[in-house]
């Protein structure tokens, strides 16, 4: 299985780092020449994650996303969510025909409010069974320094999300797998979106017991807007069976793909969601917090794709509502979070 890689920045270079680890070899297309070139003579990423170092015998550089796909059985799309339909763009309706996708992208397209494997079939016909996803919490930060970190790969097809996730299964990064495609991408988008808000409270100077209220109120706003959705299998404590090839415990809500992923992000200082949102309750507007930041803070445009999907879905969801005011309403950050604080039991 020939691995293609779309993607250059942190996410996509911890992704690579895995991969190449393992001996494998990758079709991975990058931004620019440039890039091709330091990779190339200097063996790292000049712009994200400069400790990784790379043996360039295994990596086929690319900077053509098409000659990418059609060189690669399974194809990596690890851009942040905003440049998805840009990067893609002008590819022929078949592009992916016979492939298998594999979404690291943590937000919902905002250029049409589609989760990625609903924007595939729309555009290009790819069935859901050709598409599997690769979440969890798991900074790239920490991949680079090989702290132990944990993925889930989801797919219909879990027998070939058991391959895929042994493409990336390393000392340092144990992988685990589960057929909740829509459930693993929504929490994604989600936990992005409460990290921001946590990030709000702490730059309002609110304490860590106030944190601690918040975020688990998240999770339950969280466990909501996924039941209303149609989301099965997220009741804590409550496991049906076993997975029949590893034997653990089937996944519920309380699993690393659902509130481990919201804790660490609402969490760690890696965290860009967090210091996006740390910058907002400090004062900073949200251009000001762009220009600043070098990366993208999946949470913003989230929070108004989430807000938008909730208009059709219902579900009770005062804090995201409230972040989203923040962000796009200009309503103050303590004037919200104080209408927050009523809300949290």
């Amino acid at each position: 299985m020939q691995l293609g890689i779309i993607g250059s920045g942190s996410w996509a270079t911890a992704l690579a780092k895995i991969c190449t680890d393992n001996k494998r070899t990758i079709n991975w297309c990058v931004r620019s020449e440039e890039i091709v070139n330091h990779l190339q003579h200097r063996h790292h990423n000049p712009g994200y994650l400069s400790s990784v170092y790379f043996d360039t015998n295994l990596l086929n550089l690319f900077t053509d996303i098409a000659a990418t796909i059609a060189a690669s059985d399974c194809i990596l799309i690890a851009v942040p969510s905003a440049y998805v339909t840009a990067s893609l763009k002008g590819l022929p309706a078949n592009a992916f025909e016979g492939k298998k996708v594999i979404s690291a992208v943590k937000g919902i397209l905002p250029d049409n409010n589609l989760l990625l494997n609903d924007y595939l079939k729309e555009k290009f016909s790819l069935p859901l069974s050709d598409y599997f996803t690769v979440m969890g919490p798991c900074h790239a930060e920490e991949v680079a320094s090989e702290k132990l970190s944990y993925l889930t790969f989801s797919g219909i097809d879990v027998v070939m999300a058991e391959k895929i996730a042994a493409c990336f299964s390393t000392e340092y990064l144990n992988t685990i797998v589960n057929s909740d495609v829509y459930g693993v991408q929504y929490a994604a988008v989600l936990k992005n979106i409460y990290a921001l808000g946590a990030g709000i409270a702490h730059g309002l100077e609110y304490g860590d017991n106030f944190l601690s209220v918040l975020i688990a109120n998240c999770a339950d706003e969280m466990a909501g807007f996924l039941k209303k959705i149609g989301i099965k299998h997220i009741e804590v404590g409550v496991h049906e069976g076993e997975d029949p090839i590893t034997h653990r415990q089937t996944q519920n809500y309380a699993a690393s793909v659902y509130l481990g992923d919201l804790l660490v992000t609402c969490y760690s200082l890696h965290s860009r969601n967090r210091t996006f949102g740390n910058m907002i309750g400090k004062g900073y507007s949200v251009k000001a917090t762009q220009l600043e930041m070098n990366m993208v803070a999946e949470g913003y445009n989230a929070s108004k794709c989430i807000y938008l999907v909730n208009k059709q879905i219902g579900a009770e969801m005062p804090i995201a509502e409230t972040i989203y005011r923040i962000l796009w309403e200009n309503v103050k950050p303590r004037k919200g979070f104080n209408l927050v604080e009523q809300t949290l039991v």
